[in-house]
């Protein structure tokens, strides 16, 4: 029953965004009692954010060829079609912009979506630092910053859009630094 919640909760966001997703909408479309789903979610930006996750995590998988670079904008490109192309895109910067104000939001936005993101990413560059393609003391996680932030940063605040050469340059200014050799 949850997992119908979830997947007509996805299918909405992504198809067509969060403007009318209401509580009466996923009851009748999923079939369960809005009773239900208020139990099960305190907000409806709490169902919205899980519902995305749910939609967006197997074409966000975070691929493991033993090539980082490739691995990386693999998933960049992956992150950044969803996010340009999609209503659900919009939904998460919406999402993101409302758990400023909203505690349940920004702990569930946490919980089920933010930390998750980080720990596979993290994970696969931690792998890349056992193979020898990332120093062994370089903070994994500041990694991921750089790279997923810069994309956040271009999503919230729209001066410039998510490119392939954009998310080409992001992955190689890291990977194969700035500083000119000697």
């Amino acid at each position: 029953m949850r997992a119908d919640v979830l997947r007509t909760v996805g299918g909405l966001l992504l198809g067509e965004g969060s403007a009318d997703l209401t509580f009466e909408r996923i009851s009748r479309q999923a079939g369960v009692s809005k009773t239900t789903l208020y139990k099960w979610w305190p907000s409806k930006g709490a169902l919205a954010l899980d519902g995305y996750f749910h939609a967006v995590e197997e074409p966000l998988a975070f691929p493991d060829t033993g090539d980082v670079r490739a691995d990386l904008i693999s998933q960049l490109r992956a992150f950044a079609e969803i996010m340009t192309t999609t209503p659900g895109g919009r939904v998460l910067t919406e999402l993101i912009g409302q758990s400023q104000t909203d505690e349940d939001l920004a702990v569930s936005l946490r919980r089920l979506y933010s930390s998750h993101r980080r720990r596979l990413a993290g994970e696969r560059l931690q792998r890349a630092q056992e193979l020898g393609q990332i120093r062994s003391e370089v903070d994994v996680q500041i990694i991921v910053d750089q790279l997923w932030g810069s994309v956040y940063h271009r999503l919230l605040i729209p001066d410039e859009p998510v490119t392939d050469h954009f998310i080409n340059g992001l992955v190689s200014n890291l990977l194969d630094g700035v500083s000119p050799t000697a």
